[in-house]
């Protein structure tokens, strides 16, 4: 439980149905702890004074009562089988069905939430709180079957079995932690509205090995015999504001904001802001980073219902404060905003409500600060891990980084309330491949990883890496947050596999990927195929007109193929080769073939731009026949003969060397000496 959250409620809570004085003494006091909002006493007196009440409605209102007490001292569960036994009991006010959904939503009972929001829309169509309600638990479900990254820890050490919350950085080198504890210790009473110890502001250092030492009662006059805490320290650490509540048995009273000057080791007096009113509520500081703006909240005139969060601006040199401001209606709503803290940029405000849709109790906000210091965004909801379905409230981040502490209820914890750590892990980006073999013309070897290959990758924010791929044809990298890439693939003659020792060709293959937008840590893919260097290399087929080496129209998409490989592929230099079939005399085949051969490169070089020292021509006619006449001969029909004529009927091209120079390149390119291949000696 939150003993100021508890007594920040004192002065605006409602009550309703208030008894009348009734004859039983038991009751009666009962009620006047419930109405002087001491809902610990009130819970225990309610319980023995429940046999002496014989009306049936009292007894609805007895356990109504009870339920409402259990509620605020935020035992949940015993709120929820009181509210349910009130309504069995015929309460008459829908009230008690709201709050039972209320109290079943802090528990994360999410679909049992909202049956009971829909039960009270039916007995209060015009409560926006059915509506509200049923929304809101839609939404929290969703949150909690969708965590986001941040990682939390229970900060056990530091911890009791009693409330730890609202913890605070007091130096800059955030070495120091203030928070605020009912833990036993120094002046140590009893709350009467909560049960607990009266809160006292505990200090804890981190020493070398980075964990926080045994919490220790603030020295100097912060520490009273009230309850004290909630607390904002200066960057410089020289003041401190902190929150006070003094305490009178069977009166309501009221918490007020103090300044606390450094004072040596410890804290001198504190002294009351001028702007306090004894009769209203003022609590949970908060402090701009230059400490000019305070953070604060009230129940003063002219807020939005509930608690709010107002400002305003201390002048250190003059020890004078500003008429405060409430943040108006997108930060404050109908019921409780609390516990803000503002970022070290001072351009994000974090608090606590109840009033904007959450996951039940209060939820963690944060909201943009316009540059004029106003609000005109809605908050968004910190949702989970940070938020639960119990009360979530209390955080502090060290100085700029997505780190810190918060206060929460949830389960798991130690105590009542617990400090808990957060952070929110790097996101981790990688991207993995392999380049294997295509396996070539026939197949054979395909899938072998191919090793030497260069594998390149650029980045939007123009970073350029490679990585040359190992024995298992794997590489990676790491990649960046929010930005796009580009991946290809550079092959040599140092590129090889088991089965093909001279080389792979590049392809076009380029994979895009980016890691905007991007919420969780994510291993991309990134395979390629790469293409074996052999005697011929085959491409899709080249067509001429009959007889003749004229370019038939549909070739040049086949050429277009072989220009994109050159393109791919900048230091190859290739030989185009042109084969006739069996057909006709030797002399009129070989000079066709060159005629072929000779059409491709005109072709590549006129319209495609491919500098001529990069390509030759070569006719071979019809001394490299793939298929044999013998062959062909014993082909049962003229379809099959004139399919194996078709065969030895091809252009194909070799890698002469991987030696090009492109001179009107950014970098040059390796230089490599390899045998020629697919160039043997004629007539073989």
């Amino acid at each position: 439980m939150k003993p100021f959250f508890k007594l920040t409620l004192i002065a605006g809570a409602v009550i309703f149905m208030a008894s009348p004085v009734m004859a039983q003494k038991a009751l009666a006091k009962a009620d006047l702890a419930f109405e002087n909002h001491q809902y610990f006493t009130a819970v225990e007196a309610y319980k023995a004074a429940y046999t002496s009440v014989k009306k049936a409605d009292m007894k609805a209102k007895v356990l109504f009562r009870t339920a409402y007490a259990y509620q605020e001292i935020n035992d949940m569960k015993s709120a929820e089988t009181y509210y349910q036994k009130a309504i069995a009991a015929k309460y008459p006010d829908p009230e008690a069905v709201v709050r039972l959904a209320d109290v079943l939503k802090s528990q994360g009972k999410y679909p049992e939430a909202i049956t009971e929001y829909q039960n009270f829309k039916k007995l209060a169509p015009s409560d926006p709180r059915g509506d509200k309600g049923v929304k809101s638990s839609e939404l929290a479900q969703q949150w909690k079957d969708n965590p986001g990254r941040y990682k939390i820890e229970n900060m056990a050490l530091i911890n009791s079995k009693e409330s730890d919350f609202s913890p605070t950085y007091s130096d800059k080198k955030y070495n120091t932690l203030v928070f605020t504890s009912t833990r036993e210790g120094v002046n140590q009473k009893q709350d009467i509205t909560t049960g607990q110890n009266h809160s006292k502001m505990y200090e804890t250092k981190l020493d070398k090995n980075g964990k926080w030492s045994t919490p220790i009662v603030l020295a100097g006059a912060v520490t009273s015999v009230f309850n004290d805490g909630a607390a904002a320290i200066s960057k410089k650490g020289d003041f401190m504001l902190m929150t006070r509540c003094p305490e009178i048995k069977s009166q309501k009273s009221g918490c007020q904001l103090y300044m606390a000057k450094k004072q040596g080791s410890g804290w001198a007096e504190p002294v009351k802001l001028p702007f306090n009113q004894d009769s209203i509520q003022f609590g949970h500081p908060a402090l701009s980073a230059d400490g000019k703006t305070v953070y604060f909240v009230s129940r003063m005139k002219g807020g939005f219902g509930g608690l709010d969060i107002w400002k305003t601006i201390y002048d250190a040199k003059g020890n004078t404060w500003s008429l405060p401001i409430n943040l108006g209606p997108q930060i404050n709503g109908a019921q409780d905003e609390m516990y803000p803290y503002v970022s070290d940029d001072s351009k994000i405000l974090y608090f606590s409500s109840n009033s904007h849709p959450g996951m039940g109790g209060l939820d963690l906000f944060k909201a943009d600060i316009g540059a004029d210091g106003k609000f005109t965004k809605a908050p968004e909801n910190l949702k989970v891990p940070l938020n639960s379905g119990a009360d979530d409230f209390g955080i502090s981040f060290e100085g700029k980084k997505q780190r810190g502490y918060f206060s929460s209820n949830r389960e798991g914890g130690k105590g009542s309330d617990d400090i808990w750590s957060f952070y929110l892990p790097p996101l981790v980006f990688n991207l993995k491949g392999k380049v294997v073999s295509s396996g070539g013309s026939k197949g054979i070897g395909k899938g072998e990883t191919v090793s030497n290959a260069k594998v390149k990758m650029q980045g939007s924010d123009g970073t350029i890496n490679d990585a040359t791929t190992g024995g298992d044809g794997g590489y990676g990298f790491k990649l960046k947050e929010n930005v796009s890439y580009t991946v290809t693939i550079e092959t040599s003659k140092q590129t090889v596999s088991s089965t093909y020792k001279d080389g792979y060709l590049a392809s076009k293959d380029m994979g895009a990927l980016t890691t905007a937008g991007e919420k969780d840590s994510k291993d991309f893919m990134k395979d390629f195929e790469v293409v074996p260097v052999e005697r011929e290399i085959r491409f899709p087929a080249v067509l001429y007109a009959l007889g003749s080496a004229e370019l038939k129209p549909e070739s040049k998409d086949s050429l277009n193929f072989l220009y994109q490989t050159l393109i791919d592929n900048p230091s190859i230099v290739i030989q185009l080769s042109a084969h006739t079939d069996s057909r006709g005399s030797d002399p009129k085949n070989l000079i066709l073939s060159q005629a072929r051969a000779q059409s491709c490169v005109d072709y590549l070089a006129n319209e495609k731009k491919i500098p001529l020292a990069r390509m030759s021509a070569k006719g071979f006619g019809e001394t490299r026949l793939l298929v044999k006449d013998v062959e062909i001969n014993k082909a049962k029909t003229k379809e099959e003969k004139e399919a194996l004529h078709q065969k030895n009927r091809r252009t194909v091209f070799g890698i002469v060397n991987w030696d090009y120079n492109d001179p009107n390149a950014p970098k040059t390119a390796p230089t490599n000496k390899p045998k020629v291949t697919g160039e043997e000696e004629e007539g073989e």
